[in-house]
């Protein structure tokens, strides 16, 4: 951006001799509709990450009433506590399955943590889908219909758990949609061409006022505006690993330390913390 100023400053040396003066009318109009630009631009980014946030925070509550609902809703019936204990252990272990296969997926990350909380039968029946996390609802549906022919549910409850994997089903669902649906890439393009055409206007006007310090003047205005649309286009992709994006680690990693400690697990792993007291991926 600076050779843009530097060049309008020698451009403005050169037309000053031929009597050209650019009117202070296009600077100003075209930084009003920059702004609008920009700001249309940084909405509907923000409105991406915030609907991203919003759908990670809904499966934190509809992950809890699953684990409480597994634990209070099944009836024991004939089978021994140790099966009892098993069959519910399998159910809330199989859901952090889930959210860790989901969160890999939406970071094209190769993260096999979701396996520790699958066993082999699991393990080798969702090997042969290339959704993961998908699979892994099929299998808990699967297993509520047994619950339920084997009489440990009635029907009012077999509809509440159900109900809570279709919603695990639109939750999931969303959160492809954002990851897979691309921001239009001419808004940053033409952000970018009608900044620089901004900065050469901006700069080519104030020369003949401000001298050699119209350079840095419009090197500064024109920094403020990329530096503006550049904070936007970060949170474009709200499940990248990076500073600015949905701390899905953090997310995923406290659904998980509640589930455990629901079901009464022994090993609890420990809460992510932030990374260099600034942030939390």
């Amino acid at each position: 951006m600076i050779f843009s100023c530097t060049g309008a400053y020698l451009t403005r040396a050169f037309l000053i001799k031929h009597n050209f003066v650019v009117p202070a009318i296009i600077p100003t109009v075209l930084g009003t509709a920059i702004a609008f630009f920009i700001g249309f631009n940084n909405n509907q980014a923000y409105d991406r990450w915030w609907e991203a946030r919003k759908i990670w925070g809904a499966l934190v509550n509809d992950s809890r009433s699953w684990a409480r609902s597994v634990i209070t809703y099944i009836s024991q019936n004939e089978i021994s506590n140790q099966e009892f204990k098993a069959l519910t252990d399998r159910m809330v272990r199989r859901h952090i399955g889930f959210l860790y296969a989901l969160k890999a997926k939406l970071r094209d990350a190769v993260d096999e943590n979701y396996q520790q909380y699958l066993d082999e039968a699991d393990l080798k029946e969702i090997n042969l889908h290339s959704n993961v996390h998908n699979a892994i609802l099929t299998l808990q549906s699967r297993d509520l219909q047994k619950l339920s022919k084997d009489g440990m549910i009635d029907g009012f409850r077999f509809m509440e758990l159900n109900k809570l994997l279709v919603n695990f089903s639109d939750h999931m669902g969303r959160a492809e949609r954002i990851k897979n649906t691309v921001f239009p890439t001419t808004y940053n393009y033409f952000t970018k061409v009608f900044i620089w055409l901004f900065v050469v206007s901006l700069t080519l006007v104030i020369s003949h006022e401000a001298g050699v310090w119209a350079i840095f003047i419009g090197w500064l205005v024109g920094f403020v505006f990329v530096s503006t649309q550049i904070n936007g286009m970060s949170l474009i992709d709200p499940f990248e690993n990076n500073s600015s994006s949905v701390p899905l680690n953090q997310i995923t990693r406290t659904i998980e330390i509640n589930l455990l400690e629901m079901i009464g697990a022994e090993k609890i792993p420990a809460p992510v913390k932030p990374i260099n007291d600034e942030y939390i991926l």
